[in-house]
């Protein structure tokens, strides 16, 4: 029976000797990284809510859903896997359980979604954004392998792909398709693992891999710190020449503008998701012939609009590619929608229909902001929705950096 309260933080009632132990894990991980324990509700709901001190003095808030992660043999299943599976409650009969994952909207908490096998002493955290909401009761599975590695490093990231239900009819709001990456930590990690949700939130799959790779480094807290500044190089952000209009209306020097932005973690994941487009934008613009070039901020659009040689308006769908290459090293772009509609699982494929030009930003491989440019003629089919692009893309030799190249393809059809 779940308990809520007015900020519409729901609590499910569970038992209380399954969960002890997963309570115990975090709460002891995080004195182990030298953090006092502030409050903590009883392992009888979930999701736990815990506050903490850091050794640095930095008050912190998370709400983790929890789940027991386990090697039990299963019929039918590979020998090498490991699961958890998240059930909250009584299952019902009829439609499946969907619930909705809390996130503070005053962003005090961090919210947390994981699997946590206390007797080999490691975590293993799904994206709880990409999760909500989430469908009860679902299994998450990984391999040996993955485990060997967190065992081995402390800290691992990964990506794997969920294809969704099996059957058409069972497609509900609370199903999630296509790449995402997890992550998991040995103990000692969990204070780790904290601040990387705390970062990455809303982010896609390939910059989410991004960001867990780099969290790995001990040089975590100089992520984000640009490179020109990172080697000593300043400018005077008083000259009036430096001064942005934006600056300027906030009463604020450019570097405290981007010191803000750094620091407002919504704002610098906002600011990110659009760096891209600009830098699409940018190197569309340029191009002679290009006219009335501009990024489009329509839901459900593609994200940029053209002309070239006065022709009509050319729409281009701009995606980050995944963390992880083909095995040849060609970029992934896993290209379908994070939701499909109720009862029809091929509406999460793009159609050919749906744009113009497809770009794939590298910045999640090459950590520069180049791109590749495609027609949705040269993509694969998909092989079981008629009329619907593949979802699994690979940027070959269909693909071109040359943007003018696509262009006068198109103009000449």
């Amino acid at each position: 029976m779940p308990v809520s309260d007015l900020n519409g933080y729901v609590e499910y009632r569970v038992q209380k000797a399954s969960r002890q132990p997963l309570l115990n894990f975090i709460l002891a991980d995080l004195n182990r990284s030298g953090c006092q324990i502030l409050f903590h509700t009883s392992a009888d709901r979930v999701p736990f809510r815990i506050t903490f001190e850091t050794p640095f003095g930095e008050r912190m808030g998370v709400v983790i859903y929890p789940a027991y992660a386990n090697q039990k043999e299963t019929k039918n299943r590979p020998p090498d896997e490991w699961r958890f599976q998240l059930k909250y409650g009584k299952k019902e009969r009829g439609e499946a359980k969907i619930i909705d994952l809390w996130q503070d909207p005053a962003e005090l908490y961090t919210t947390l979604l994981c699997g946590i096998s206390p007797e080999t002493g490691f975590f293993v955290g799904l994206d709880p954004v990409l999760y909500n909401p989430t469908k009860l009761f679902i299994s998450i599975e990984f391999k040996q392998r993955e485990v060997d590695e967190i065992l081995r490093t402390g800290w691992h990231a990964w990506e794997r792909e969920n294809v969704g239900p099996r059957a058409d009819s069972e497609v509900t709001s609370g199903d999630v398709f296509g790449v995402q990456t997890l992550v998991g930590g040995f103990e000692g990690s969990f204070l780790r693992y904290v601040r990387f949700e705390r970062e990455s939130r809303g982010e896609d799959p390939g910059h989410r891999m991004l960001l867990a790779e780099r969290y790995g480094d001990r040089k975590a807290d100089d992520l984000l710190v640009p490179p020109g500044l990172a080697e000593g190089a300043s400018v005077d952000a008083h000259d009036p020449k430096h001064i942005h209009a934006l600056a300027q209306e906030f009463q604020m020097s450019a570097e405290e503008v981007l010191d803000l932005i750094s620091e407002a973690r919504r704002l610098k994941m906002a600011v990110r998701g659009w760096v891209a487009e600009r830098h699409l934008h940018k190197a569309l613009s340029i191009i002679d012939g290009v006219e009335d070039c501009r990024i489009l901020d329509d839901e459900g659009a593609p994200d940029i609009e053209l002309r070239y040689r006065g022709s009509r308006p050319i729409t281009i769908e701009c995606k980050n590619v995944s963390r992880k290459r083909y095995a040849d090293g060609s970029a992934k772009v896993d290209f379908q929608r994070t939701r499909a509609a109720k009862g029809n699982p091929c509406s999460r494929y793009y159609q050919p229909e749906d744009f113009d030009v497809l770009a794939a930003c590298l910045h999640a491989v090459e950590e520069r902001w180049e791109f590749r440019y495609v027609l949705p003629e040269n993509l694969d089919e998909h092989q079981k929705c008629e009329g619907r692009l593949a979802n699994n893309v690979r940027v070959d030799e269909r693909w071109t950096d040359d943007p003018k190249e696509i262009l006068e393809a198109l103009v000449k059809k």
